[in-house]
């Protein structure tokens, strides 16, 4: 049961962190143009592999940029709930990018192996040290960003798994150069590939349980329930929703049945369940609505609306 949702966050004012993603915006584009030509120059799949993971890293930062402005617009008559979730949209299109990539990168590694072109090792080299350095440096920057944010934790995923795809690069284009391994090319590329997967389709999981408003995952529903029922007064709960807005804020909303004979002390029932939600759960929005035993839902669910 979650106490302190911000322990272990960072915490960076906005401006600073809009600067740093511009940063990296500008560091990957330049960094991408510079190897796609170097890669079809060499012959180099895996410098051209790198390079696509660059560009998409690129297209995720300009989104994730857009995102954070737009989630900090404050809640209007046509978004009641404000602008928080387009955050989460943002982190979806970027993994849902990522497989697309790496599906198409295992499709091309698997071609080339068949029939391993010639491949200018230094170039593989220079490029992917240069690569190296550029994606050390954007991770850095996004890494004490990504703790409270769904989108920024995409970004420094993307630029996490271009680090080490640029060490892949460098070993690959050495063994080129030491013993002539032309098959290492696409096999580097299909390693690359397949550990893009890994990272998406482990991360974009929480991001669809968001996006559906699933349970929060840290929050013991049954728990919750038990120690509401245990309040002096209440009788029943249901018709019981636990969702997020974003990744920090947990709500609830719910019915509850208040015994007849605690009618009158019922705004201190309520002040009871929220400090009780407060203190044990992490829980600070909550909507509960009461019914009289007289008057409650015939046949109603613990969960959902039937």
């Amino acid at each position: 049961m979650p106490h302190d949702h911000g322990s272990g966050h960072t915490h960076i004012d906005p401006a600073s962190g809009d600067r740093r993603v511009a940063i990296a915006i500008w560091a990957n584009g330049i960094l991408t143009v510079a190897q796609i030509v170097g890669g079809i120059f060499a012959g180099s799949l895996a410098l051209i592999a790198d390079a696509i993971h660059n560009f998409s890293d690129m297209a995720a930062l300009v989104i994730a940029f857009g995102a954070r402005k737009i989630s900090r617009r404050p809640a209007d008559d046509k978004m009641t709930f404000g602008y928080q979730r387009i955050e989460i949209v943002a982190a979806l299109i970027n993994y849902t990018t990522l497989i697309v990539i790496g599906l198409y990168l295992v499709y091309e590694g698997v071609m080339r192996m068949i029939d391993p072109p010639e491949v200018l090792g230094w170039w593989v080299v220079i490029l992917g040290s240069v690569a190296l350095v550029v994606d050390t440096l954007t991770a850095m920057l996004t890494y004490s960003m990504q703790k409270g944010s769904v989108n920024i934790r995409a970004l420094f995923l993307h630029n996490l798994s271009d680090a080490l795809s640029s060490v892949a690069v460098i070993i690959g284009g050495t063994l080129i150069l030491l013993y002539d391994m032309r098959w290492i090319d696409p096999a580097i590329t299909i390693g690359i590939a397949v550990y893009i997967l890994y990272l998406a389709f482990t991360e974009i999981g929480g991001t669809v349980r968001l996006l559906m408003l699933a349970s929060p995952p840290q929050i013991e529903n049954e728990a919750l329930i038990a120690v509401v029922l245990g309040v002096q007064g209440v009788e029943e709960m249901h018709r019981v929703h636990f969702w997020q807005v974003d990744e920090q804020q947990i709500s609830v909303d719910a019915h509850i049945v208040v015994a007849r004979d605690h009618w009158d002390r019922l705004e201190a029932i309520k002040s009871d369940i929220k400090a009780m939600l407060a203190s044990e759960f992490g829980i600070r929005h909550s909507t509960l609505e009461f019914e009289h035993p007289d008057h409650p839902h015939p046949g109603a669910a613990i969960y959902g609306h039937d």
